[in-house]
């Protein structure tokens, strides 16, 4: 029970990364030369999920984010800049709403704690 509130404390940790991360980008989307940013989280989690039988024997520490620089070959512009401030966005209203979602089951998980305690 407490591993799965671990690994969703994790998880809204790296969504908490990306959203500084895209802002970075985000602030940088006008310097010449500036590769974008971006986490990598959820394969590292989903690989964790599935070679473990069991919630409780995934090594929460094992599981960390990561800030990759992405498509940096990739250039939109000729200062050789990938940032596009559209996609960013979007991906800022993406994250934001998972972010969200993930605080929300967090507590949802301590209310029916409580509950349990309380009776």
């Amino acid at each position: 029970m407490y591993n799965k509130i671990n690994i969703l404390g994790k998880t809204a940790n790296a969504s908490l990364m990306r959203h500084n991360v895209i802002s970075q980008n985000i602030a940088n989307n006008d310097t010449p030369g500036y590769k974008r940013k971006d986490v990598k989280f959820e394969g590292v989690l989903q690989e964790a999920l599935m070679s473990n039988n069991k919630l409780s024997e995934i090594d929460i520490n094992s599981i960390t984010p990561q800030v990759i620089v992405d498509n940096s070959k990739l250039s939109y512009r000729l200062d050789g800049n990938n940032v596009n401030i559209d996609t960013e966005m979007t991906e800022l209203a993406k994250n934001q709403i998972k972010f969200n979602i993930l605080i929300d089951q967090i507590s949802n998980n301590f209310s029916r704690i409580k509950t349990v305690l309380n009776k």
